[in-house]
Order: C-alpha cells, then sequence, then structure tokens
C-alpha cells in the first residue's frame, strides 16, 4: 500500500510545481498507484473543500494564486507607457494580483480591452507580482449583455434590456454576484450553454434598480460600453492644468468676440464675432472672426489626457448627464470660454464679399475675452425687437453685424444649394427627480442657422489652410448616396406624387427641389425623413472625398475640440502648419491616422445609439402612463414581422406587430417596401397616415407596440378566418397584386 501524503505535502508539491497540478501529475509525484489513488481522490476533495485548492477542468490549483497560464484583459498604458492587465481568472479573497505585461518585440500590439493568453511569473517588485508574457492574443472579447436580474434556486436568469436581444441568459449562483432578484446587471459570456440551453452568463456588475428615472442613460452608456469614469491619473493631470499665458499669442481681448449656445449648455467652446469690412475694394463685405478653444495646449499628444480622450472620441450627451470627453475642469472651466475670463484659443479671420463668397482667411493663435455668454433664444428676440438687460447694450455694436454677415452668408449657401433638410428635433425636459415632464420639438431659430454657417465656413478654413500647408489631418466625409437608396428614394417620392431626376449626376439641388415640392403637404415629413434614410452616414478619413451634403469639396471639423477628438487633430495640425509650439501633430499621431479615424467614426456612431436609445425610453416611460390613449401617426417602416410608426405628437417609434393586423396572412414585400393582406389586399406602406392604439410601453427597453385602428382615415378590415390561418399565396400573384396597388396608389395620389 502506498502512503498517502499530508494535506502540507500535497500543498507545498502544488506550490512549488504550479504546471504540473492534476490528479495524475500529484499521484506519480508520490508514488501512489492502483486503488490507493481513491484515498488520494478523497484528500484533494478535502482540501477543496476548506478552501485550500480550487478544482479547475482536472487540475488543482492554489485559489489565492493566478495559474500559470491565465486569461488577462489589457488596461490603458500607463504615465510611462507601461501595459498592465486585469487577471480573469483571479478567485482569491485577497487584493488582485497586479500583472504587468512584458512585450516581446515580435509580439503584435495591444490595446485596452485585448483579451491575452499569457504565461506568468511570479515577482516581487513593489508595483506588480506578476509578469506576463504573450502566448497568443484571444481573437474576440466575450459577449455583453445589460439586463434585469431574476433569482432562482440555482443562481438566475437574465433578462435582456435590449428590443433586439431576445434570448435570456442563465446565471449559476457562484457567478451572481451576490444580485438580487428585478436588479439591473451587466454580465458577460462565461462558459457552455445551461441545461435548459440558454448560454451561461458571469455577473460583472450590479447597477441597481432599472425602473428609476436617472438609471436610463446609465443603461445606454453601459449597454453601449461608453466609457464614464476617468482614471484617477487623468484627473490628477487635469486638475494640474494651470490657465494658458499671453507668451507669443495674438491678443483678441479687446474684440467683442461672443458666445452664442443653448439653455442647456454643458461647454462653450466657439466665440464669433462680424464686423463690415473697410476695405475700399470690398463694398458691401464683412469680416467675421470665429475663435475656438485652445484644447491643443492642455490636452498634449501622448499624455493620459490624450490617451483618454482619444479613447472616448466624443462627448455623448443625454437629457440628464452628460459623458465628457475632457475631464470638468478641462470641458467646464479652463477651455470653457467664459464671459469676461481670458482663454487661450485657436482664431480664424475671414474676409467675405456682399454676397457672402469667401475672399481670404488667415488663422492667429491667440488669448480672447469673451464680451457675453448668450443663448440663441435671448440672441433671437434682442435682433427681433425684444432686448433683454444684458442684450441691449449689444443690439447695435454685435448682434446686427452678425445678421448682416449671416445674410450674405445665406445668399452663398442658396447658390452652393446644400441639403437642406427640415427635420425638427426632440427636447425632453426632466424634473428634478429625473421623471419626464414633457416631450417636445425644439424651436429652430435664425440665430441656430446663424452660427452653422459660421462654423461650417470656418472648417471649411482649416481643410483649405491644412491642404495648401500640405499637413495631414483628418477630413469630415459624406459620400453621395448608393444608386440603390436612390432607387427606393424615388420610388418613394413617385408614390407620393413627386418626382426625382433620373439619369443624371445627383447633386443636392436636386434633392432640394423634391423637398421644397412636398413642403406644406401631408407627405412633408415622409419625403424629409426618406431623403435622410438616402444619405451615407458621414466619417472621418485622412483621405479627402468631400462633402456631399454640404456640397463642398474639403471639410474638416475644426470648432468643437472639448467634444470631439477629430477637431483636436485639426487643431494640432494647425499648430504644426504655422509652427507656433511644440503641443502640434506628433509623428506616431500621422503614423496612425487612418487608424484614429476609423475609431473616433465608430465612437461617434457609439454614443449616437446610446442617444437615440437613451430617448426612446424616456419616450416609453413618458407614455407608459397613456396605454390604451389613440394616437395619429405616419408609417416610417416596414418588416417582416411589422410595421414602424411614427407617432405626431412625441415624434416617438412604435412596432405594429405583424400579428396584430387581423386574421389573414401579410405577405412582405422587401423591393416594394409594403406589407400586403392575402385576401383582403389591405396594403401597409411607409408614409401612409394611421391611427393607433397603444396596447403596451417597455421603458427599461424602450419599446413600444401598437395596435392599428385606421389605415388612412379608413378603418383597418379583417380577412376571414375560415379554419385558422389563411394559406399563403403564391409568391407570384403577391408581387403581381403589390404591383396593381402600387398603380392604383400612385393614380390616386396624382
Amino acid at each position: 500500500m502506498s502512503r498517502i501524503p499530508s494535506k502540507p505535502e500535497i500543498l507545498d508539491w502544488i506550490s512549488a510545481h504550479p504546471t504540473q497540478t492534476s490528479k495524475r501529475d500529484i499521484a506519480k509525484a508520490f508514488g501512489i498507484k492502483g486503488a490507493d489513488r481513491i484515498d488520494l481522490k478523497r484528500v484533494l476533495k478535502e482540501l477543496e473543500s476548506e478552501g485550500h485548492l480550487e478544482k479547475r477542468k482536472r487540475s488543482y490549483r492554489d485559489p489565492d494564486r493566478l495559474p500559470p497560464v491565465s486569461i488577462l484583459q489589457i488596461k490603458a498604458p500607463d504615465a510611462n507607457g507601461d501595459l498592465f492587465a486585469r487577471p480573469l481568472e483571479w478567485h482569491g479573497e485577497g487584493v488582485e494580483p497586479i500583472v504587468l505585461v512584458i512585450p516581446r518585440a515580435s509580439d503584435p500590439a495591444l490595446g485596452e480591452g485585448d483579451r491575452i493568453l499569457a504565461r506568468l511569473t511570479v515577482v516581487t517588485e513593489e508595483d506588480h507580482n506578476y509578469e506576463a508574457r504573450l502566448i497568443r492574443r484571444i481573437a474576440a472579447n466575450p459577449r455583453r449583455i445589460l439586463g434585469v436580474f431574476r433569482k432562482g434556486a440555482e443562481g438566475g436568469r437574465i433578462v435582456p434590456i435590449d428590443k433586439a436581444q431576445g434570448t435570456e441568459w442563465s446565471v449559476p449562483e457562484d457567478a451572481a454576484k451576490g444580485a438580487r432578484d428585478g436588479e439591473l446587471v451587466e454580465a458577460e459570456l462565461a462558459g457552455p450553454k445551461a441545461r435548459m440551453g440558454l448560454p451561461r452568463a458571469r455577473i460583472l456588475n450590479r447597477l441597481g434598480d432599472p425602473s428609476a428615472p436617472r438609471a436610463v442613460s446609465l443603461i445606454a452608456i453601459h449597454q453601449h460600453g461608453i466609457p464614464d469614469d476617468f482614471p484617477e491619473d487623468v484627473l490628477a493631470e487635469a486638475g494640474a492644468c494651470k490657465p494658458v499665458a499671453l507668451d507669443g499669442r495674438t491678443d483678441l481681448r479687446e474684440m467683442p468676440l461672443i458666445t452664442i449656445d443653448p439653455e442647456d449648455a454643458r461647454d462653450r467652446d466657439d466665440a464669433c464675432l462680424a464686423q463690415p469690412d473697410d476695405d475700399p475694394d470690398n463694398p458691401g463685405g464683412h469680416v467675421i472672426w470665429v475663435a475656438i478653444a485652445d484644447v491643443a495646449a492642455y490636452v498634449r499628444p501622448g499624455s493620459g489626457l490624450d490617451r483618454e480622450a482619444r479613447k472616448r472620441g466624443n462627448s455623448t450627451y443625454f437629457p440628464d448627464r452628460v459623458v465628457p470627453m475632457l475631464p470638468d475642469r478641462l470641458s467646464g472651466d479652463l477651455c470653457s470660454l467664459h464671459q469676461d475670463v481670458p482663454r487661450a484659443c485657436l482664431a480664424v479671420r475671414m474676409q467675405i464679399d456682399a454676397g457672402g463668397r469667401k475672399l481670404s482667411h488667415r488663422f492667429v493663435r491667440g488669448m480672447m475675452r469673451s464680451a457675453a455668454s448668450l443663448t440663441y433664444g435671448e440672441v433671437q428676440q434682442a435682433v427681433d425687437g425684444s432686448p433683454n438687460d444684458r442684450t441691449a447694450p449689444l443690439v447695435e455694436p454685435v448682434l446686427k453685424p452678425l445678421y448682416a454677415a449671416y445674410h450674405a452668408l445665406a445668399r452663398a449657401r442658396e447658390a452652393r444649394q446644400p441639403l437642406d433638410l427640415d427635420l425638427p428635433e426632440r427636447r425632453i425636459v426632466l424634473g428634478e427627480d429625473g421623471t419626464v415632464l414633457s416631450v417636445n420639438f425644439r424651436e429652430r431659430l435664425e440665430a441656430h442657422r446663424l452660427i452653422e454657417e459660421f462654423m461650417v465656413l470656418a472648417n471649411v478654413c482649416a481643410a483649405e489652410t491644412l491642404i495648401a500647408k500640405r499637413s495631414p489631418l483628418l477630413f469630415r466625409v459624406h459620400e453621395e448616396p448608393s444608386p440603390e437608396k436612390l432607387d427606393a428614394l424615388r420610388e418613394i417620392a413617385q408614390a407620393a406624387g413627386f418626382s426625382l431626376a433620373k439619369g443624371q449626376v445627383l447633386q443636392t439641388r436636386h434633392l432640394n427641389q423634391l423637398l421644397r415640392a412636398a413642403e406644406g403637404s401631408d407627405d412633408d415629413e415622409l419625403i424629409n425623413l426618406s431623403t435622410l434614410r438616402s444619405m451615407t452616414q458621414a466619417y472621418y478619413s485622412p483621405e479627402n472625398f468631400g462633402h456631399f451634403g454640404l456640397a463642398l469639396a474639403q471639410y474638416a471639423h475644426f470648432t468643437s475640440p472639448i467634444r470631439r477628438y477629430a477637431d483636436l487633430i485639426v487643431h494640432r495640425a494647425l499648430i504644426s502648419a504655422h509652427g507656433w509650439g511644440k503641443d502640434g501633430l506628433s509623428p506616431d499621431e500621422i503614423e496612425r491616422l487612418e487608424d484614429t479615424a476609423t475609431h473616433i467614426s465608430e465612437t461617434e456612431r457609439r454614443s449616437m445609439m446610446a442617444e437615440r436609445d437613451t430617448t426612446d425610453r424616456y419616450l416609453a416611460a413618458y407614455l407608459s402612463e397613456r396605454v390604451g390613449n389613440e394616437f395619429t401617426g405616419r408609417i416610417s417602416g416596414i418588416a417582416r414581422f411589422g410595421a414602424f410608426v411614427k407617432l405626431d405628437e412625441t415624434g416617438a417609434d412604435g412596432l405594429i406587430p405583424v400579428r396584430t393586423l387581423g386574421r389573414e396572412f401579410f405577405h412582405f414585400d422587401a423591393r416594394a417596401g409594403t406589407l400586403m393582406g392575402a385576401d383582403t389586399g389591405t396594403t401597409l406602406s411607409i408614409g401612409q397616415r394611421v391611427t393607433v392604439r397603444l396596447a403596451q410601453a417597455t421603458p427599461v427597453t424602450g419599446g413600444l407596440e401598437l395596435e392599428l385602428l385606421a389605415l388612412e382615415d379608413k378603418a383597418l378590415p379583417r380577412g376571414p378566418s375560415p379554419a385558422g390561418r389563411s394559406p399563403r399565396r403564391k409568391p407570384a400573384r403577391g408581387k403581381a397584386r403589390t404591383d396593381k396597388i402600387k398603380r392604383k396608389v400612385a393614380r390616386k395620389r396624382r
């Protein structure tokens, strides 16, 4: 009979031989054979139950030590450029060990969030406990989910909050992290499917009550992976920043530059001024100044602030909060152009003629002092003859010259014919407790258009200057619509009784002709929305492909460096091109411009989706008290599973499920964008007026389910129900019937 080793002997062996920890390895080491292995197994089980060992597949290890080969998640580089990683297989009760990644010259570049399989070595350094050598990068991050935890007998399950995610996830008891029933949680995929066939998950974060009003934007932040906490070293770096001195800058402090922003503006990064041009060769002309916060003076290439700003890509705005690109010390203080406070800026002086055509421009790196911080509403009221105490002294010397210059630019805009969409912007008003008080549409004032035109012109000047100086930069690119999308828009326009030119190179003026033809008609919103959907999405690129929507050959973002990383890149490029300092575009940045462009285009889309989802959830919460009420709206989309409707009152989007459309089968025609009843011929298509009843509102997902009551002011006919479901018609008959209906609708609307 073999001698069974004592528990301390087994623990000493495992500690000394971390790569030989299977039961077979231990038995071989102590010469245990045959039936004696049963006793060894009993001792190992006791060690496991006592917490001294943890069984990991077929091997045992000390739970307070990391396995020699482990999965790590890369963190952001620290101030010295070192890469640390978070051990994903740490199950000890003490402080999580610190792992330093030691890259080899042949290793691929690793970035924050990457997961790697690495070989670990225990060390006794002051700032880390393990050193890791890359074995391989794990191809993809595990899927994450945000949902409501429902407690069960052996753990629980997660009900996803994403409308598009239907599958629930199973959570073992030891992976629930103490979550309570009904709590909002963030989890990740962890292992094979559970017994019921559900994917298995591990809870990462508990986020509290999902029905709390202020949880709405928090859900979007976590669902879309938007970083909302600044690392301590980044906050410390921002806190150490001091106001920039005048040294070497152009002094603009005596110029009456003003800022004009929304009432709820969280930062002020642009100021403007206009004056009549005193050049005798430019009668009726204007000089326009646009000054932008000099963020580059504080956020240096390669710094912690820079890495964090690049990671975020842009600020994200919600009705109850903002997730800024920069810490508040910069975004709300040093870089914000507050009234009567000296601030560093990059400014452009632009000379235009009486018709709004730009004659010349030049950039300076300066110091300004805002003469006033105004809102769009009070500026418009002042110019319309109702100034308040703040604006009255500014009407003649500042505001009227601004509007005179704007009217000149408006004439140039009319000649250029950029795309002129009229899509009202929703405004959600919240109470102090975060509940929705009202939903309305933002008023569109001439003051808004004034600032837009000034900013567009400044952005054009930035692109032209950097092209002329052969400097690398990031362009804002908007390519023309695809032929397929134009064909779809043309069909919608024809069905509504309008036309869109075919057989020629599309220009924005052709689309504007369509928009003007629909203006004031019942199909106005439909044509605007359909035109918007036919557009490609704008993006950033180091290559210039022009901006179709603005009808401009070159365009870059220069005017919002507090909230967009692309603008900061353009600022640095201008600094380098003019030789204004050592804080310009670095060689490393130039080398990775393409990667930066791709990354910030993705973060922009991420923010747009998060903002849209948050709006949907607030609207669902607002309408949840009106379930059963009737609303009017217009069909805005058709899918196999139903029709989407945009409600007139709030602009909220809801779904009419196809299963609720009566007792007949509905054929979906993707080409025509219709749902057609097999028996009654009832056809649902984009743009039709509908009356609906709100059947369900789910604030946690933002979903609205609608019941169709009337189509084009006529009650919905119900198909027969002989023996259950109606038989499907042959596709050929369905297509012929769809074409016939379309021809009838077109003739009727003409």
